[in-house]
């Protein structure tokens, strides 16, 4: 069966906790038993459609039934399973009929733009939000979409829409993580920003119920057992709870299409509202028994984007792992100098007008030389992650723990190394955003006493040590090239 994988019981233990993981391209169901092992896993490819330039849409009906599908498919080879978490993609947007369950037009994904004009509209009233946030997209689908009075409108986020599903209709709730990504909350996160709701046309009852990131809150009815769902969590504070980075100070970087970059700092919120100084952004970790610890991101707008480039555009190789033994094949990229850029450049510049830089090419110039410098620049804007990320926090990150398809390139982990300058802890498992979910969903049924138990579980893949020092002037020097291509999007500042 495509896209189906089964291991079986790791250790002996008993098959426990079944996870739901709604990404940007993929969905995928789950099981993890008590060591935290995977034992079982189902994957679906899942269609974004794009209408035009900056636009990103959903089938939310669609993504509902073929997580029941794929969730039934697993429950049916492992069996039981004491409960459900739910994680995926933060932000991306769904309006509803709760009378009926009836999606009104097309989700909007998190990295749709149709809404930049409304949100530079709103600078001027002193409300900043940002277009991969939800409530200018919810707003949009109100306009767009709304039928009249008579329907029971409802707001979900893709972690609310499977929980509505999962429980036929009984559950309207999202945690704070993810309705703190959603422009629509108090600073502190603790509720709903009814002055905010008012200006955007926003009817707060609409709005979900704001509940802990692990805790029992509803019974998922549609799958065989009807077992308890216990964890909903965004989809990057999932993957610090499955590498374990539950202690202020501890970072994971995960470089799937793009790449953000998370700490822990603590229960106490970052001092800057929106952005800091250095270009990252506070989110909440986790919140449990109504306690919500803080943490910061940094963002890489292209990360393994460009990688496909290498295969899609350019040709230059076969397969993306291709690109893993060609950049090993030369000892540096002959001062080629790569910057990712392709939709943009995030932390710490902040500039949607810059595009990707190819520079440094002269006759001696391979394809191994390209593919290198594609991972080098990759590494490097991980660097400035990482650098933002200690300099809004003003905490150390001794080591950097990562996850994503981009782990499993050795040249490319290296060189993050290399770039960073610190040991890199590569994740045992490639997508740590379940296993985080399955942490949070087991610590609420009681398969794990606490996060400190499922910390203790996970064990890094191998670490890789940095090897030789970076230019990193050479770097900044490509990296200013790349900006200001298109002075209007260099311009827009969310």
């Amino acid at each position: 069966m495509a896209g189906f994988r089964y291991v079986g019981p790791g250790g002996g233990a008993s098959v426990s906790v079944l996870v739901i993981d709604v990404g940007t391209t993929t969905l995928r169901s789950s099981v993890f038993d008590e060591s935290g092992l995977l034992v079982a896993t189902r994957t679906r490819r899942t269609p974004l459609e794009r209408p035009s330039a900056g636009m990103a849409e959903f089938d939310p009906a669609e993504t509902a039934n073929s997580v029941l599908e794929l969730s039934k498919e697993v429950l049916g080879v492992v069996g039981r399973v004491s409960s459900v978490g739910i994680t995926g993609q933060r932000a991306s947007t769904v309006l509803f009929d709760a009378m009926t369950g009836r999606a009104l037009g097309p989700g909007i994904g998190w990295q749709d733009q149709r809404t930049v004009g409304q949100c530079v509209a709103l600078r001027s009233k002193g409300i900043r939000l940002a277009p991969n946030q939800s409530a200018t997209k919810l707003a949009f689908l109100l306009e767009h979409y709304g039928e009249g009075d008579d329907l029971d409108y409802r707001f979900a986020t893709l972690e609310t829409w499977i929980a509505w599903n999962l429980s036929e209709g009984a559950l309207h709730a999202t945690d704070a993580t993810n309705a703190a990504v959603t422009g629509l909350v108090t600073s502190d996160a603790s509720s709903w920003d009814t002055e905010r709701c008012a200006e955007l046309g926003i009817d707060p009852g609409m709005l979900p119920t704001i509940v802990d990131s692990s805790r029992a809150i509803g019974v998922a009815s549609a799958l065989p057992g009807s077992p308890a769902i216990t964890a909903l969590i965004g989809d990057q504070q999932a993957s610090l709870i499955g590498q374990g980075c539950i202690a202020a100070g501890t970072a994971k970087a995960t470089f799937g299409s793009g790449g953000m970059l998370d700490c822990c700092v603590g229960n106490k919120r970052p001092i800057f509202e929106t952005r800091g100084t250095a270009g990252t952004f506070p989110i909440v970790a986790r919140q449990i028994a109504g306690e919500r610890t803080w943490g910061i991101e940094a963002i890489l707008l292209a990360a393994g984007t460009c990688v496909d480039w290498l295969r899609t555009g350019l040709g230059i190789v076969d397969s993306v792992e291709d690109t893993d033994s060609l950049a090993a094949s030369v000892r540096d990229s002959g001062g080629v100098q790569f910057v990712p850029a392709f939709g943009g450049l995030g932390t710490p510049v902040w500039d949607f007008g810059a595009r990707g830089v190819l520079v440094g090419l002269d006759s001696s110039t391979g394809k191994a030389e390209i593919v290198r410098a594609v991972l080098e620049g990759i590494a490097n804007a991980g660097a400035d992650l990482l650098e933002s990320v200690e300099a809004d926090s003003g905490l150390t990150i001794e080591e950097l723990k990562v996850d994503g398809g981009m782990a499993a390139n050795d040249t490319f982990v290296q060189l993050l190394a290399n770039a960073t300058h610190r040991p890199i802890a590569r994740s045992s498992i490639l997508d740590a955003t379940s296993r985080g979910a399955a942490f949070l969903a087991g610590v609420a049924d009681g398969t794990w006493v606490s996060l400190d138990e499922t910390a203790a579980l996970v064990k890094p893949l191998a670490v890789v040590e940095p090897r030789r020092r970076v230019d990193r002037e050479r770097w900044h020097d490509a990296r200013a090239r790349a900006l200001g291509v298109v002075p209007f999007l260099s311009a827009l500042e969310f």
